[in-house]
């Protein structure tokens, strides 16, 4: 551990997963030693806070909150880029760069950090990205990289998501986020994710057209500022959620079709 004193941190998300991941991270190393992090993007549904504190309760241990300040549509205009499921600088601004400021605050103090993610064996890649990205990422010490401990409790049990989900709101007697309720697989960004494919905004339109219109709003005035850039992608090529609505609103072949051959998670850095 570098000389440093281990501090164990659960990279908290507002969803079940971390959650749970934070509860078995407590109970392996104690309260004393863990904490809660979370980078708040400024577009969380508002009743993931509800969820978040009363976890932080029920286990014991106190939330680390950072925030960039910006939202991710901010992001994108300074950038210039517009967010898609294959990049989004939103995640690696508000999320990631957050959370290195963080870590390094850590080990200034005479921490060493090591990160627990809601991770589950269907995640592969997302493990092996999260694992060589806190390899390389922060500063040099010493004139060596000192990696940062990822540690992926779910990816090594065969617990389901179900079964986490039920421990929380039976056992623990804690309401799920209301995103779940409303059918969304995860927590993050409010719904408007961009990372999502054409059966998050499919379900997005249908759940929250306001909150659609929204996505479409931003994705219109991007295009004004930087061409033909959208947040989803058909046959490789640009498609803008104008186009999608319009599909989506005659329930046509082509929507239907879109659902089901280019579909593609939330794959942002921790769920």
């Amino acid at each position: 551990m570098y000389g440093r004193e281990p501090i164990y941190i659960a990279m908290f998300s507002g969803g079940a997963a971390s959650a749970y991941v934070a509860y078995l991270m407590t109970l392996k190393h104690g309260k004393e030693k863990s904490q809660l992090f979370f980078t708040n993007t400024l577009w969380e549904h508002k009743d993931n806070r509800r969820f978040m504190i009363e976890v932080a309760e029920e286990i014991g241990i106190e939330i680390t909150e950072r925030k960039d300040g910006r939202t991710p549509e901010e992001v994108f205009e300074e950038t210039r880029f517009l967010g898609n499921s294959r990049l989004a600088k939103c995640s690696s601004e508000l999320k990631v760069r957050q959370t290195m400021f963080y870590l390094e605050e850590l080990r200034d103090q005479g921490y060493e950090p090591v990160l627990y993610f809601g991770i589950g064996k269907h995640e592969k890649r997302r493990r092996e990205n999260l694992e060589e990205l806190y390899s390389h990422f922060l500063l040099p010490r010493d004139g060596e990289e000192q990696p940062v401990k990822t540690v992926f409790p779910l990816y090594e049990s065969n617990i389901s998501d179900d079964e986490i989900k039920k421990i929380i709101t039976e056992e623990w007697g804690i309401a799920l986020p209301q995103m779940y309720d409303l059918g969304f697989s995860h927590a993050n960004c409010g719904g408007r994710c961009v990372r999502g494919g054409f059966n998050h905004y499919k379900h997005l339109y249908e759940t929250w057209p306001e909150v659609y219109i929204k996505q479409e709003e931003m994705e219109n005035k991007l295009r004004e500022q930087l061409g033909n850039v959208t947040i989803l992608k058909r046959n490789g090529k640009p498609y803008t959620l104008e186009e999608y609505r319009k599909e989506l609103d005659k329930d046509s072949e082509l929507a239907k079709k879109l659902v089901e051959e280019n579909d593609v998670p939330c794959v942002c850095h921790y769920a």
